[in-house]
């Protein structure tokens, strides 16, 4: 399978963690439902690894793709926590499209960080995309 087709799986398994988690959190503390969300996710994501035989590169990782995976992972944790306190509160088919906002922040910091030329067709799809998050978010 190429990007575009593990790309459209992520979005079709995000779309069903909104659902998912707006059913799950019903009448329980946001921050406690994404303890339990990635408790499974890790308990999950280390039997793939295991399965797949992944485990045993863990060694020849270096510092600097430790350093930032960890620091990803941190940023996941609180985007987390705030997607389901979003979700508790609000409507999913308004909270989702506000999150995928992402999409233009990754744009923009693909431009700023990471040297990614930000052409004017990715200019106009990041404001088309934040239109559209805007126009679904208060529809």
């Amino acid at each position: 399978m190429n990007w575009l087709t593990w790309s459209l799986l992520s979005a079709a398994f995000a779309a069903a963690t909104a659902i998912l988690a707006k059913i799950g959190i019903a009448g329980i503390d946001s921050n406690l439902a994404t303890a339990i969300r990635t408790t499974v996710i890790l308990l999950f994501t280390w039997a793939i690894a295991w399965g797949t035989g992944a485990l045993g590169s863990v060694g020849q990782i270096s510092g600097r793709s430790w350093l930032f995976l960890m620091l990803s992972g941190i940023a996941t944790g609180f985007s987390w926590l705030c997607y389901f306190r979003a979700l508790s509160i609000g409507n999913a088919s308004s909270v989702a499209p506000v999150d995928k906002l992402s999409v233009v922040f990754v744009i923009v910091f693909a431009g700023i960080f990471l040297g990614e030329k930000i052409t004017f067709i990715k200019a106009v799809g990041g404001l088309l995309i934040a239109a559209g998050a805007i126009v679904l978010a208060f529809a």
